[in-house]
């Protein structure tokens, strides 16, 4: 079995930080891509940014020079540094790994999801 397990949301007022952070565990053979999804009442899912085992990142163009994604591959973990923040950030946050296990099979893992509340 393999989990991801997201931490670090919360509420912060506009202009203000977070840090969220996802760690995978399991039966993991290898973890391929890394991200971060989020999902505000009434909106669809989307994505934030996301980042290879190679480092190369991609962000959403409503947090480019805001957010930041990083990982360390050997701890299977992926950070979301969140700079800036504004109203429109508030959502439920989400980490995705695309991760083959150990019997070579590869999927998509998603964490349960943490709340970020961005106040004005």
């Amino acid at each position: 079995q393999v989990q991801v397990v997201e931490s670090g949301g919360g509420l912060v007022q506009a202009g203000g930080s977070l840090r969220l952070s996802c760690v995978a565990s399991g039966s993991i053979f290898r973890i391929n891509a890394m991200g971060w999804y989020r999902q505000a009442p009434g909106k669809q899912r989307e994505l934030v940014a996301t980042i290879t085992n190679g480092g190369s990142a991609n962000y959403a163009d409503s947090v480019k020079g805001r957010f930041t994604i990083s990982r360390d591959n050997a701890q299977n973990t992926v950070w979301l540094q969140m700079d800036s923040l504004k109203p429109e950030d508030t959502a439920v946050y989400y980490c995705n790994a695309r991760i083959k296990n150990t019997s070579f099979r590869e999927f998509d893992y998603w964490g349960q999801g943490t709340q970020v509340t961005v106040s004005s």
